[in-house]
């Protein structure tokens, strides 16, 4: 239902803005804008999707493979005392788990990749669960606006933009990211977990806290004593080694089950591509809406407002440059992800508002983005609070970005 009323609220905006232009200079080309970019934001959302069936064929049919040797069922069951506590409505031996355990460990190395066909699987599996399959259950949304918060230990790609823009030191804006997403997430699952009424005391939840907290606080201070070069090269490295090392266990695990592996990984495959092929209306219809407010000028114009608003309150107005990104990150991740290169090449890449577009960036994920693409997947249409929640997350991303990058860029 919200997403229904945002899908509107893109095309009466622009056509308000459309008609106003239009009175006001008597030129139509605000129109031919947006026709034009209706046509490709449609092409975009095929050519994603058209993507996405490669990505999700590759790794639906090497998770196939874990699922006939059991493995995803060990994983389930290893997991189960700490994700049981978030999902406290999914059994604790099911399969969910284990795809959920797989998506965030993914999401937190910046394996964005792996992430989402591994998403889109434990959507599957928890809509299996969901006595109402056109409403999203309370498992579905914990787990969706954890994605959605955008949880990343290791921002590789926002480094490497970094180095590409010539900053002196890429790996700079690591901890306020780290800072960033590390709030954003946890205002996603506190505030859910009141909602649904979750005991974040029980003994596994809090000790796993705990250690996360002490895994990001090594992280940090290897961030702060290692090169800035060092650290961009032993992280991807890394991250590459834990992926393929995944890989590997699942095709070992298949061995030593005796199945057919080759067999395992084309049904899995096929499934993926069926997948794909299914969230390519969605996609379209999310895109296509983000694409007209765009080209309408409403994002020009809801920043001069607040540019405005700020300046008359005698504040900063440094952060403003740097509010298309962040209005622009719940929309469109390749919007924003463009909006942070043109500020890194328009204001320099260590400059406040580069820096600041940087963590931004890293801060929250693309949540109608994700939203349109779970839930399309699985046909659910009642999102419920699921967007509002997940936009709640993002806001305090953003502030904190906002915040962190005047404590340590000022």
């Amino acid at each position: 239902m919200v997403l229904n009323y945002i899908f509107i609220g893109f095309f009466l905006i622009a056509l308000a803005i459309g008609l106003m232009h239009l009175v006001f200079t008597g030129d139509f080309s605000l129109f031919n804008a947006m026709m034009q970019s209706t046509f490709e934001q449609a092409k975009n959302g095929f050519e994603i999707s058209l993507y996405l069936t490669g990505v999700l064929s590759l790794w639906l049919g090497f998770i196939r493979i874990a699922e006939q040797s059991g493995l995803m069922q060990r994983i389930a069951r290893r997991t189960s005392p700490v994700l049981s506590c978030l999902f406290p409505s999914v059994p604790k031996d099911h399969p969910a788990l284990g795809n959920a355990f797989m998506n965030f460990a993914a999401n937190l190395l910046g394996l964005d990749n792996a992430a989402t066909p591994l998403g889109l699987k434990t959507m599957e599996s928890l809509q299996e669960l969901n006595d109402r399959k056109e409403r999203d259950s309370d498992a579905m949304i914990m787990f969706l606006a954890i994605n959605a918060s955008g949880l990343t230990i290791i921002p590789t790609s926002i480094i490497a933009y970094r180095m590409q823009a010539g900053a002196d030191n890429p790996a700079d804006v690591f901890l306020p990211i780290l800072v960033a997403t590390a709030v954003s997430t946890l205002v996603a699952v506190i505030a859910i977990g009141i909602r649904q009424r979750i005991n974040f005391l029980r003994r596994p939840l809090f000790l796993t806290l705990l250690s996360v907290i002490l895994l990001i606080g090594t992280i940090v201070w290897s961030a702060s004593a290692l090169p800035a070069e060092l650290f961009r090269t032993l992280s991807t490295g890394v991250s590459s080694l834990i992926l393929f090392a995944i890989i590997c266990g699942f095709l070992i695990s298949g061995m030593r089950a005796r199945i057919n592996v080759y067999d395992a990984f084309i049904e899995g495959a096929k499934e993926g591509f069926h997948t794909a092929v299914g969230i390519i209306p969605y996609l379209i219809a999310v895109l296509v809406g983000i694409g007209v407010f765009r080209a309408s000028g409403a994002m020009d114009y809801l920043i001069r407002g607040i540019r405005w608003a700020v300046e008359s309150l005698g504040g900063d107005i440094r952060f403003v440059e740097a509010l298309p990104t962040m209005l622009m990150k719940p929309l469109s991740g390749s919007g924003a992800r463009g909006l942070m290169v043109d500020a890194m090449q328009t204001y320099g890449a260590d400059s406040f508002v580069g820096r600041l577009c940087c963590t931004v960036q890293g801060a929250t994920d693309t949540t109608l983005y994700v939203v349109a693409l779970y839930y399309g997947a699985v046909r659910v249409r009642n999102s419920r609070y699921t967007v509002g929640y997940s936009l709640l997350a993002d806001l305090a991303g953003c502030i904190t970005a906002v915040s962190v990058t005047y404590l340590f860029f000022s």
